[in-house]
């Protein structure tokens, strides 16, 4: 190496340090290197700057390198200069001047240096030493418990997944970009939206009110959707990935944690068929309800939806998984179902709360990898059991902080009616099948709420809308062919300008329903469309 010849001029090379690896074999080391280094450090003031996202302490082989390093960087972080006094005054607070070799020793790595141009060139050669030494001891140790039979396998697959991850996750490091480049991708993106026939910049969801706020699910984002128990949060992902793929044949990947496969396709297909679940499991089906099964099931075959159903899934394992379907499928997404049944794969970790910031981190890291948006779902805590009003918060996600910090998007699903049993608000409003998308968190747009529509017996998730326009469109249909009685009253309460609206009951095909007519100058122009009795819930 030409770039090395004239820093060691009349100097004797010294002997390597006697230390093995298990196999008897002198590790990758290069000690000349390091000494090269570290007496470039001391004589370029602005050396450490360029080297110090490539070099920690351990990436020096020599103990005593370590210890001059050690001493490099702390004056580095505190922001004093870094010279032979420096540094020695250093060692010495350290209590290691003696064991690094004293002054002399200081004196010598900087007296056989002569430049410190290739500073940056031969600390990256140190650092790959180092990497190469840290494989090659994960690789022995790995192997002497494979040899002990009393180890399980799976754990031990999942140890060596963790520390490659681990290994590899240090080792991504972005170049400082110029902006040009990066105005043209922006530029870019924002032509294809303009150009795009739903007006959006992300992944279409189907939810209209939801894609408008979001511009679509973007690129290399973390989603983190979070409820209580019961709200629906598993309906509402099997409703959006249906939407996605079914109508907007757009690849989804869902690792599902908590349920089998088997059982997430039936709900599924009671999500597409509108067909009630307990009459999925029990095979219960009238001959109509087959033929309707059996009509949509050739919307679902050949679609690009693939699930997963490890249980205890590893973030490890989902980083391997999610590369291969993204390369294999074409895959635009993942979801999982949910976060907090995760774990960090063999990481000693000192408490669950730092493995589920790991998990969290590591997440959102996976997203900017592979530049997909990744949906996580995940529990809330019992906080919002015990107030007064049950709308979730930031504060309630559960087990980590973290969660919200490495979130881009954070919704919370919320369904008022689960907490009342006459199906109305506190200021008598009907709010029997209402979901509330309650978007808490958005790092690159507007925050809100967006109202759904939660069908129970088929566990599916609509557009508020387009409940409302069902009805609408079955009385305009109607005509006098079909049979509906109306009942109208005025209604007691004012509305906008104090002006009464026209309230109307009718039923059709043995289903009650209430709505409300045109409305009034000032009025609501989306009243609620909801079924006379909470058990009877819309199918719409």
């Amino acid at each position: 190496m030409e770039q090395q010849s004239s820093r060691f001029q009349n100097r004797p090379r010294r002997p390597a340090v006697p230390v093995t690896d298990p196999t008897g074999k002198l590790p990758p080391r290069d000690t000349d290197l390091e000494e090269a280094v570290l007496g470039a450090l001391m004589i370029e003031k602005d050396a450490y700057m360029n080297v110090c996202d490539i070099l920690t302490p351990e990436s020096f082989y020599d103990p005593a390198n370590q210890k001059i390093y050690e001493a490099v960087s702390q004056l580095g972080l505190s922001q004093r200069p870094i010279d032979m006094l420096t540094v020695v005054e250093q060692l010495r607070a350290n209590g290691s001047l003696e064991e690094v070799g004293g002054p002399l020793k200081i004196t010598q790595l900087t007296s056989n240096i002569y430049s410190a141009a290739n500073v940056e060139y031969h600390a990256k050669i140190v650092a790959q030493k180092y990497l190469a030494r840290r494989l090659i001891s994960y690789a022995t140790n790995i192997e002497t418990k494979a040899f002990d039979e009393g180890n399980d396998i799976d754990d031990l697959l999942q140890e060596a997944e963790a520390l490659l991850f681990d290994i590899s996750q240090n080792q991504i490091k972005r170049e400082v970009t110029q902006i040009d480049p990066v105005i043209n991708q922006a530029i870019e993106q924002i032509q294809n939206a303009a150009n795009s026939s739903s007006g959006l910049s992300g992944l279409q969801t189907g939810y209209t009110d939801l894609d408008r706020m979001t511009s679509g699910w973007q690129n290399s984002d973390l989603i983190i959707i979070a409820a209580r128990p019961a709200m629906g949060k598993t309906a509402f992902v099997l409703s959006m990935a249906k939407e996605m793929t079914v109508t907007y044949s757009i690849p989804v990947a869902i690792f599902t944690l908590e349920m089998a496969n088997v059982q997430l396709v039936k709900r599924l297909l009671s999500n597409v068929a509108s067909l009630e679940g307990e009459k999925i499991k029990s095979g219960q089906l009238s001959n109509e309800e087959w033929d309707r099964l059996n009509a949509c099931l050739k919307n679902i075959y050949s679609a690009p939806l693939y699930l997963d159903e490890t249980p205890g899934l590893s973030i490890t394992e989902l980083r391997t998984k999610a590369r291969r379907l993204v390369r294999e499928h074409g895959v635009k997404m993942i979801m999982i179902d949910y976060l907090q049944l995760m774990n960090a794969g063999g990481l000693k970790l000192g408490s669950r709360e730092q493995e589920v910031s790991t998990i969290s981190r590591s997440l959102k890291a996976l997203a900017k990898e592979l530049n997909i948006p990744i949906i996580a779902l995940s529990q809330l805590n019992r906080s919002t059991e015990t107030r007064e009003d049950k709308r979730p918060v930031l504060s309630d996600l559960r087990e980590s902080g973290a969660i919200e910090q490495d979130a881009d998007i954070v919704c919370f699903i919320h369904r008022p009616e689960y907490y009342t049993k006459s199906g109305e608000d506190a200021q008598g409003n009907d709010i029997r099948g209402l979901a509330e998308l309650i978007v808490a968190k958005h790092r690159s747009g507007a925050v809100g709420d967006v109202k759904l529509r939660f069908v129970s017996k088929y566990a599916k998730f609509e557009n508020w809308q387009e409940g409302y326009n069902a009805v609408r469109n079955a009385i305009g249909d109607a005509g006098e062919s079909k049979k509906m009685e109306f009942q109208s009253k005025m209604n007691s309460a004012s509305l906008g300008g104090g002006e009464p609206s026209v309230a109307s009951k009718f039923s059709t095909g043995g289903t009650n329903f209430s709505f409300a007519s045109d409305p009034l100058p000032g009025a609501d122009p989306n009243p609620d469309i909801m079924p006379d009795s909470p058990s009877d819930t819309v199918p719409f």
